[in-house]
């Protein structure tokens, strides 16, 4: 059994909130085997604990704080930590990812994982060092920002190193999109922030003097080394480094990439003017989300003056930015970078709050929403001055606000009247700021992804067949992009399965995605994984390991009442684009969706109609 934890503490921690109780726990050999660690050995905890159909805001509900083998300060992209638990927005399974060194100084502080359990009958907050758990009481925390909580139990804490990850309002009263906030770094998507809430648990502080040793110290060196080689050499290195994600920014608006108006189209043709206004006016400089990055992708910035003025901050990522411009037609940079921060401040998932403002826009518009419902406020197309106003309404759940914290598929569901085809979501989670039809590999993938209609987990797809990358996974079967015809339909079913498989390796390891859009593959992290754990260990082998945990995902939802119906994408983001640069474009529309969702059902070894995997297929990849 010793030898099966080398690279890793060995240990969990198990917090039950209700009774003040903890304990250490060893790990599983068998499952980290087959799991590894971060969504993978979380899935598999929370599938065998949680009873099918428990309440997500209930107290049977679980979080799991997971780290995985090569979450380090010294691995390339080892500062995160993975979230995971069944999301009160979905009704399924929940995965949200933060860069920060909370996964790194879990592991410091003698676990793998914290399992949390339970609900306080007071507000609480934790510190874990050292092996050691108190429960120290938080009513004076609550009700205060994100930043007002870290800053109050930062000097609370002894002496040492510490990261803390807290909830805000919006978490407080359970916004069903509510992020756990790790300084700037956000634990966005599925609502992790609303199920500490409900937990009554405000925030977590970790950190110790531990250290994983490795198996192989030598053999490590080299393989940082080459990782490092390729991060150098790679032009995508510079450029995140230059202008993060909102590099994305400009080109996305030109490729068809940049839903606009609440997916009415998929481009809107400001977004140079927007890019370089914000570049002028808001940015201040990059930095690292952890320690040790090096990348550095994240942007510190700001609005200096205005009615808007906003600190410097960490902030002003793509999908933050699109979503408060393209997507409620907000020419207003400074707005923008205000309503990212205030998110951050209050604790809302920055995706889910654009789009659900967006939604209720349109239901304004079509007069499905009456002045007297949303308070009097002018939810006009572009009108700036309310977004603010109705993000802190969200997060407080005040008037209209009250609805919308549900998120679009249950506020559409309560609207009636047709809300339903304004409603952009998939599995309930809110469509991102990248579209489908800018290369129908991800208008697939955001179908049959486990936790709902995201971009990054499990995968960017439509970087594959429109943006011509192949993360190094051409080895592995993946055609080559660039014989690919980025809006075709037939034939992307056994590319998606591989991407996803490929590129949620990292949620399983813990490691930041970006990396591989910088060079780092499979075969990196296998190299990686071998001299931590001191066993041979392949890219086939990983590729096993996220296939597995991707059935497994499935099968949890499945218990929990979904089914094919629910990896449908919404009529909205199938349409020919209504305006901007793809105006009319008929080969932007997706045509035969059923056909690539069979198609890929039949590639995973899953029922060609009802999405179930067969026994066959369960058999060979031993699940669960």
């Amino acid at each position: 059994m010793a030898e099966e934890m080398i690279g890793s503490t060995g240990r969990q921690l198990r917090v039950r909130l209700d009774r003040r109780e903890s304990r250490a726990e060893a790990l599983d050999p068998e499952r980290v085997r087959k799991y590894l660690g971060g969504t993978g050995y979380a899935c598999r905890l929370l599938y065998d604990e949680l009873a099918p159909g428990a309440d997500p805001l209930g107290p049977m509900n679980k979080v799991v704080f997971a780290t995985g083998p090569l979450c380090s300060n010294t691995v390339p992209g080892g500062g995160s930590v993975e979230l995971c638990f069944k999301s009160p927005l979905t009704g399924a399974w929940g995965e949200s990812r933060a860069g920060s060194d909370f996964g790194p100084d879990l592991r410091r502080a003698g676990f793998d994982h914290l399992v949390v359990e339970g609900r306080s009958e007071t507000p609480v907050y934790l510190l874990v060092q050292d092996g050691r758990v108190e429960f120290r009481p938080a009513e004076h925390l609550y009700g205060l920002t994100v930043g007002e909580k870290i800053a109050r139990i930062t000097a609370e804490l002894p002496e040492g190193r510490f990261t803390v990850g807290a909830i805000g309002p919006a978490g407080e009263r359970r916004v069903k999109f509510a992020s756990v906030m790790f300084g700037d770094r956000a634990a966005g998507r599925c609502g992790a922030g609303a199920v500490l809430g409900a937990k009554n648990l405000l925030a977590v502080a970790v950190g110790g003097t531990g250290k994983v040793e490795p198996g192989d110290q030598e053999a490590l060196k080299a393989a940082l080394r080459h990782a490092m080689a390729t991060l150098k050499e790679h032009p995508a290195t510079a450029a995140f480094r230059a202008h993060g994600t909102m590099g994305d920014y400009t080109g996305n608006d030109e490729k068809g990439d940049f839903p606009t108006r609440n997916w009415q189209a998929n481009s809107w043709g400001k977004g140079v003017e927007l890019f370089d206004r914000y570049e002028a006016g808001n940015f201040v400089k990059p930095y690292p989300c952890y320690r040790g990055c090096p990348i550095s992708c994240a942007r510190k910035a700001q609005v200096a003056q205005g009615p808007y003025q906003t600190p410097v901050h960490g902030g002003a990522e793509y999908e933050t930015m699109a979503c408060f411009t393209a997507y409620v037609l907000n020419e207003d940079v400074d707005a923008a970078v205000h309503c990212g921060w205030l998110c951050n401040q209050l604790g809302l998932d920055t995706i889910s709050t654009g789009a659900v403002i967006a939604f209720a826009m349109e239901c304004f518009e079509n007069g499905l929403l009456t002045q007297e419902q949303v308070g009097g406020l002018d939810l006009a197309w572009g009108n700036a001055a309310v977004l603010p106003v109705l993000v802190r309404m969200i997060a407080n759940r005040e008037g209209i606000g009250d609805l919308l914290a549900d998120g679009v598929r249950l506020a559409a569901q309560r609207i009636g009247r047709g809300a339903e085809k304004f409603a952009v979501h998939v599995k309930g989670l809110e469509g991102p700021a990248h579209d489908g039809r800018s290369g129908k590999a991800l208008a697939l993938s955001y179908g049959t992804g486990s936790r709902g209609m995201c971009h990054i987990h499990p995968v960017e797809a439509m970087a594959w067949d429109a943006g011509k990358m192949d993360w190094g996974l051409q080895k592995y079967g993946l055609p080559d992009p660039n014989g690919v015809e980025r809006w075709d339909e037939q034939g992307k079913a056994p590319a998606v399965r591989l991407l996803q498989d490929g590129l949620s390796l990292p949620d399983i390891l813990c490691t930041c995605k970006f990396f591989m859009y910088a060079g780092i593959t499979v075969d990196h992290w296998a190299e990686l994984l071998s001299a931590l754990s001191g066993r041979p260990c392949s890219g086939e082998d990983l590729l096993a390991v996220a296939e597995r945990t991707c059935t497994l995902q499935r099968l949890f939802n499945l218990r929990e009442g979904l089914t094919a119906a629910d990896d449908q994408i919404p009529e909205r983001a199938r349409a020919v684009p209504a305006s901007g640069r793809y105006q009319g474009e008929q080969a932007c529309a997706v045509l035969d969706f059923d056909a690539m969702l069979k198609d890929y059902y039949e590639v995973r070894g899953w029922d060609p109609h009802t999405g179930v995997p067969t026994e066959a297929t369960l058999a060979r990849l031993q699940v669960p």
